[in-house]
């Protein structure tokens, strides 16, 4: 089925933006840290986890551990979804869409 010239090229538009967009979301790196530091955790973009760091002293209750670990992983993925919004919003801006869309 052929699209009419102008649908054609928005559609073409919308894969580059979308492109970008996945470009830029996984540029995403960012930093979790909870219990003074006692764990962080470091999460990419696809939330992917890069790295974990655990104090030697929070070693002693298992329990906190591994609610500092939950708490953690749960911080990085509200970060990396903030960012991910913003980025996408800062994108999506000028297309003149309603606000809370994306």
């Amino acid at each position: 089925m052929k699209m009419p010239g102008n649908m054609q090229a928005m559609m073409k538009q919308a894969q580059q933006m979308q492109a970008r967009m996945q470009e830029e979301i996984s540029r995403i790196k960012v930093e979790a840290s909870v219990g003074g530091g006692m764990v962080t955790v470091q999460m990419d973009g696809q939330k992917h986890v890069l790295g974990v760091t655990i104090d030697p002293e929070a070693g002693g209750d298992v329990e906190m551990l591994q609610d500092m670990v939950m708490a953690a992983f749960n911080e990085a993925v509200k970060k990396v979804d903030d960012e991910a919004q913003q980025k996408m919003s800062g994108m999506l801006g000028g297309l003149g869409l309603p606000p809370g869309m994306f």
